[in-house]
C-alpha cells in the first residue's frame, strides 16, 4: 500500500507518517519548503525512512505529476497554515493555503480519475461557539479567517464526493496535542512556561483570555481516527473529539498544580494577547465516531496534560 502525505513535517503529518510506516506502507511526504524542518521526524525515529518531495499544493501540474507518478492508495491533506491566531495577521495566506490547496487537489483527482481515498483535515473552528456538543451535521459559524477557509474546504470536499463520486472525506478535528506541537500554540506555551516557572522563580508567563473552553485530545489517537475514516467502505465526514470541555484556566491550573505551583503567582494576563474574535465554548460529540468506527479517545484533557508535562520535563519537546 502507498500513501501520499501533504504537510508531512508538522505534528499530525509526522505522526501519521510514522503510523503508516509501521503498518508497512510506502510513504511519500510532500512539503512546501525545499529545506523542510525534519526535527519531529528525527525525534520520532522516522528520519530517512520515507521520501520527501517539495511541491506546491496549489500547483495543478506538480500535484498531477505526483499522483500519477506515485499512484497512492491513500492521500492525506494535512498541509496549510494551521494557526487560528496567525490567520488574523495573515488572512490572505491562510485562505490561499487552505481553500486553493483543497480545490486544486480535488480538481487534480477528478482530472486524473483518481480511484483511491483522500482525507482532508477539517477543524472544529468551523462550528464557532457550540451550544451543544457538535457533530458533522451541526450548524456552522466560522469566526476567524482560518475557520472560514476550513469551512469552505469542508463544503468543497462534500461537493466533490457527491457530485463527482470522488472518495474524499473530512475529519473535523477538535484540539489535539502532543510534545511535537509548534511553540506558538497556547498549550505548548503553557506547559513550557510552567516548567520554566518551576526552575526560574522570577519568570512570569504571559497569557491572554483564559475563559475560553475547549475539547482537548491526544494527537496520536486522532491519527488513528483519521485512518479509520478514510478507509471506511462508505465515506462519511466525522467529528474527532473527546466530548469533554474545560476552560483554558483549568488547563493552566492543572499544569501548574502538577508542578506544585500556584498559577496565580506565575502568570500575567495581557489584553494584547486576546484574539479579535474568539470562540468561547468548543466541544464535540464523540458518539457518531464511536458508533461508526468503534473509536473513542482514551485520553481527555487531564491525560493530555500529564503526558505533555512528562515529555517537557524529560526534554522531549
Amino acid at each position: 500500500m502507498k500513501a501520499l502525505v501533504f504537510g508531512c513535517t508538522g505534528q499530525d503529518g509526522s505522526l501519521l507518517s510514522s503510523s503508516l510506516l509501521a503498518q508497512g506502507y510506502e510513504v511519500l511526504g510532500v512539503s512546501r519548503s525545499s529545506n523542510p524542518n525534519l526535527e519531529v521526524h528525527r525525534r520520532i525515529s522516522i528520519l530517512g525512512k520515507m521520501e520527501i518531495r517539495t511541491a506546491d499544493l496549489c500547483d495543478f501540474r506538480e500535484i498531477l505529476e505526483l499522483i500519477t507518478g506515485f499512484e497512492p492508495d491513500e492521500i492525506y491533506n494535512l498541509a496549510a497554515q494551521s494557526s487560528v491566531g496567525l490567520s488574523f495577521v495573515q488572512p490572505l495566506d491562510t485562505f490561499n493555503s487552505i481553500i486553493n490547496g483543497t480545490i486544486n487537489l480535488l480538481e487534480v483527482a477528478r482530472f486524473a480519475s483518481y480511484s483511491g481515498s483522500i482525507y482532508f483535515a477539517g477543524s472544529s473552528e468551523i462550528f464557532g461557539n457550540t451550544n451543544a456538543p457538535a457533530e458533522a451535521t451541526s450548524p456552522r459559524n466560522p469566526r476567524s479567517p482560518y475557520a472560514i477557509a476550513k469551512d469552505a474546504s469542508y463544503n468543497a470536499v462534500q461537493l466533490y464526493r457527491q457530485a463527482y463520486g470522488l472518495r474524499c472525506v473530512t475529519g473535523i478535528l477538535f484540539n489535539h496535542e502532543s510534545p511535537y506541537r509548534s511553540p506558538n500554540f497556547v498549550t505548548r506555551k503553557i506547559v513550557d512556561g510552567a516548567v520554566r516557572c518551576s526552575r526560574e522563580k522570577d519568570y512570569r508567563l504571559q497569557l491572554g483570555n483564559l475563559t475560553v473552553s475547549r475539547d482537548w485530545g491526544w494527537a496520536e489517537e486522532y491519527i488513528e481516527a483519521m485512518q479509520l475514516i478514510v478507509r471506511a467502505p462508505n465515506l462519511v465526514d466525522q467529528v474527532i473529539c473527546t466530548g469533554r470541555m474545560e476552560t483554558l484556566e483549568y488547563f493552566v491550573f492543572r499544569v501548574f498544580q502538577q508542578l506544585d505551583l500556584n498559577w496565580h503567582e506565575h502568570v500575567q494576563l495581557s489584553d494584547d494577547l486576546h484574539r479579535p474574535s474568539d470562540i468561547q465554548k468548543s466541544v464535540g460529540n464523540p458518539k457518531p465516531m464511536q458508533q461508526a468506527h468503534g473509536w473513542q479517545a482514551k485520553h481527555d484533557v487531564d491525560g493530555v496534560i500529564d503526558r505533555l508535562i512528562e515529555a517537557t520535563k524529560s526534554g522531549n519537546n
